[in-house]
């Protein structure tokens, strides 16, 4: 760690100072990253199958291949139900299996609940079930991991669009600046969210087609402040002179412009995912979003709001949000004063005048 921070510039020595010393966010930082590691192994923490399993002395691992249900000496060649009592237990008889924390995956139904779905939580499933009788909390890990991995694809998409965008226009200015702006003004004026169902109305959406339907759209909040940066960069003494060396207008834009320009950017970027895990929840909760029965915190939201008399379904979906929304904001926050450095001399000025006065 020692060697690694000595060859980081003082800036961003500085600046990774200040976001450590702002604790909100990074602390917020932790508990995000620890919730997205673990909803990546989503699969060994709920699912409907074991994990491995040991039947008449033979090893099985039903999380990766598919087994008839012949092969533990049922009647029928179709896939096996491992939630099926039958099945259970002829592999109690005859072996054994390690099953995950929660034995639901996210689209898994529940054929031997005792009360009518929604079901309100109780042991065997820990947050209820819904109104066709999935484990909630089985959907909301899956649906955690599936908007968050949205929101990177989305983000890092808009990041490069936003980036050549607006890089283009403020770097050459002049013609390539004006018509840009006026396209940009005439695109940004778009009832984006109409829009968004209307070609989801057309389609049946999965997650890429989707994803580049938002992407037509999202990019435009980046390119208002790249082209600001590249065009107060484009005129500095250093710029100019690697114009005078006659370097290509690309690499002084990727070398020179370009690293200044990315500290602005970066600290939208944390806002630029909210707002898209927020408008695919809103797309999802109007019924314009991911497939029926992918697993969805906009739908949900929607069940909670269709099934009033299950109150669980729109806490949990309420409470899953706003978590996953406060935490990104807190690190929002903590990235914005980072690179802010009159924020950055104000932290360092306070100590500064407390032992002044001391």
């Amino acid at each position: 760690m020692a060697s690694l921070s000595s060859r980081l510039s003082p800036i961003t020595r500085r600046r990774l100072s200040a976001f450590k010393a702002n604790r909100r966010a990074r602390v917020s930082l932790w508990l995000f990253a620890t919730l997205f590691i673990l909803s990546l192994f989503a699969e060994l923490i709920a699912n409907d199958k074991p994990i491995i399993m040991q039947y008449d002395g033979q090893w099985y691992f039903p999380m990766l291949v598919d087994y008839p249900e012949t092969e533990f000496d049922g009647f029928l060649p179709t896939r096996t139900d491992y939630l099926d009592p039958f099945v259970q237990q002829q592999i109690d008889d005859h072996g054994w299996a390690l099953w995950p924390i929660i034995p639901f995956s996210y689209q898994t139904l529940d054929m031997n609940m005792t009360r009518p779905s929604p079901a309100p939580p109780d042991s065997r499933h820990w947050l209820g079930t819904d109104d066709q009788g999935r484990d909630v909390t089985a959907r909301v890990i899956y649906g955690f991991r599936l908007s968050v991995a949205f929101a990177l694809a989305l983000t890092a998409g808009s990041l490069v669009v936003g980036v050549v965008v607006g890089g283009v226009q403020g770097y050459f200015g002049g013609k390539i600046d004006l018509i840009g702006q006026r396209f940009t003004e005439i695109w940004s004026g778009l009832p984006v969210l109409f829009l968004l169902i209307i070609l989801a109305s057309f389609v049946q959406p999965g997650f890429w087609w989707l994803l580049g339907i938002m992407l037509l759209f999202s990019w435009l909040g980046l390119v208002d402040i790249v082209r600001a940066e590249f065009l107060r960069a484009r005129n500095l003494e250093y710029v100019r002179a690697a114009k005078a060396m006659g370097l290509p207008s690309r690499l002084i834009m990727w070398r020179h412009v370009l690293p200044n320009a990315m500290v602005a950017t970066l600290t939208f970027i944390p806002f630029l995912f909210t707002g898209a895990i927020g408008t695919l929840t809103a797309l999802d909760f109007l019924g314009f979003g991911l497939p029926p029965g992918a697993p969805s915190l906009g739908e949900l939201a929607a069940q909670g709001k269709n099934n009033l008399h299950a109150p669980w379904l729109g806490i949990t979906a309420f409470m899953t949000l706003a978590i996953m929304l406060s935490l990104l904001v807190f690190i929002g926050e903590g990235l914005r004063d980072a690179f802010d450095p009159r924020h950055v001399q104000q932290r360092q000025a306070g100590p500064a005048q407390e032992t002044q006065h001391a």
